[in-house]
Parts: C-alpha cells; structure tokens; sequence
C-alpha cells in the first residue's frame, strides 16, 4: 500500500497527544480506488466505500470469515457482485450469524462451516463492521448480538480487515454505547451482578441485561443465535485501565462465556471519510 500523508480522521471526543500519535502510527495509505462521489455522502455511502475497498484484499480461491451488520452487508453485495461476474473463482464464505448465512447464500457465496471434515483448512481473511476502534486499533463489536461466533471466526483467520466510517473512531472503547457480555440464561441475574462487581465503584457505569419486545407481551431477554443472553455495560467516558486486565476479569465469571472488546485482533481499519476518502490503518507488529 502506498504511503500518502494524511491527516488522521476526527475522533469522538477529546484525544490526547499521545492518542493522536498512536493513531498516526497506523496510518497508511489515504487513496480511495475511485474519486469520491459528488454531493453529500449518507452513512450508508460511507459504508459502502469502505466495504468495496475491503473486498480488493480477496483474491481468488480465498476462504474468507464473513462478518454480521449494516457494514459487511455491503462487503456480502459487492462479493456477489464479482463472483457472479466470475471474478473471485473458488472463494467461500464462513458466515458469523444467522442473518449474514441467508444474505450470504441469497447473494451465491457458497458457505462452509467452522472446522471440521467440511471447513477450509484455514480462513485467509475476514471482513466485517466495527462499533467502535479506539487509537491502538482495539474494537467492540457485538451490539447486534453476533459476537461470540464473529470473535471465533474471525480470531481462527490469517488476516482481519475491519470497515467502517469515522464516526466509529473513538479515543477509547465505551464512549458511544454499549460493550456487550455474552452469557448463559441460567443464573443470568446472578451473572449480571458479577459483572458490576468488576466495575464497583466506577462513576457513570451501570449494566443491564438487553432486552426485547415481542408483540404486545411484557419485555423479554434477546437471545443470541446461540441461545444465549447479552448483557450490556455503559460507561460515561469510556473503558479507562488496562482492557486486557478487564477482559480477563469478565471472562474469570462462571456464566460469562465472551464479551464484546476485540484486543489485538484486526490486522487493517479501513476508514471512509465524510468527503468519500479512505484511510487504511495497519495493526503494526
């Protein structure tokens, strides 16, 4: 990739300088593959630009991880596009919920399983949205509920490209919503008083299990497509301490079986621009 300079995108609220250093440590290219439309660009075109730039790293005969949400909708389109046009030969798809199975196998990717007889030998790359990335290229994801089986897939892959617009930039993870806790339904109060224990004493934190309406009956627990619970934390400025110090915390809970917060696992952000660029980020070794 080339090395064009930049400015890094905004983040949500205020960045240290040592934030900003930490964000132009991973910049890399800022070409997008064709000049930006004209007139004011949607969210959704946003998205869209970073999907299509993502799908460039597929080449043929690759297995790719198949990520869950608005985002790597586009990325499932554009797939479709080119395999039908018969550009990408022999590429199959490992899907990370139930939902991206039905749009992946509406659109002709041919789909495997994770392992086994039947999976690919490896997963080459995985493509998929994020919710939040934080300066040192850390994620949450999971606010639709797909995370256990988007952390598996994407964790068991050679490469993980992440795409999203700049609004998900954010100087640290927790600052524009829920970090969601997947977790059993026994016991799921019990749990879900655990889990404030690990932030006892914190301002402006609080945890509540997500729940949904059905009909017109009372709220009832979301369940994943694993049959599972999610609990959702909140936090007034975001994740402060050492998250990999938090995350073994959580996952030490008897009932916690995954959380929301990727550590260290995205390889390449791909970020588009209000004005219809795109800026690459590399994870550094």
């Amino acid at each position: 990739m080339g090395s064009a300079a930049t400015s890094p995108p905004p983040l949500l609220g205020k960045l240290t300088q040592e934030d900003s250093k930490r964000v132009a440590a991973h910049m890399g290219s800022a070409a997008g593959p064709s000049p930006p439309p004209s007139g004011k660009l949607t969210q959704e075109d946003l998205k869209r630009v970073a999907a299509h730039r993502a799908v460039e790293f597929v080449e043929p005969g690759m297995a790719l991880g198949l990520g869950t949400g608005s985002t790597a909708a586009h990325a499932l389109d554009r797939l479709g596009d080119l395999l039908r046009a018969g550009a990408l030969p022999g590429v199959t798809g490992v899907p990370t919920s139930l939902k991206t199975e039905l749009h992946a196998s509406r659109v002709g990717i041919p789909l495997l399983p994770l392992g086994g007889d039947r999976g690919p030998p490896r997963i080459h790359l995985s493509i998929d949205g994020a919710d939040e990335v934080d300066p040192d290229l850390n994620l949450v994801k999971g606010r639709g509920g797909s995370l256990l089986r988007e952390k598996m897939i994407e964790g068991a892959g050679d490469k993980f490209v992440v795409i999203v617009d700049e609004s998900k930039l954010v100087p640290r993870l927790g600052c524009t919503g829920a970090v969601p806790v997947e977790v059993i339904p026994f016991g799921a109060p019990h749990t879900l008083g655990l889990i404030r224990k690990v932030f006892d004493g914190l301002p402006g934190f609080h945890a509540r299990l997500r729940m949904v309406k059905k009909d017109a009956e009372e709220d009832t627990p979301f369940v994943t497509d694993n049959g599972n619970y999610i609990v959702e934390m909140f936090f007034d400025d975001g994740i402060h301490g050492d998250l990999h110090d938090i995350s073994d915390q959580l996952l030490r809970i008897t009932g916690v079986i995954e959380h929301g917060m990727f550590l260290g696992m995205a390889t390449t952000i791909i970020v588009a621009n209000k004005d219809g660029t795109v800026t690459v980020m590399e994870k550094k070794d």
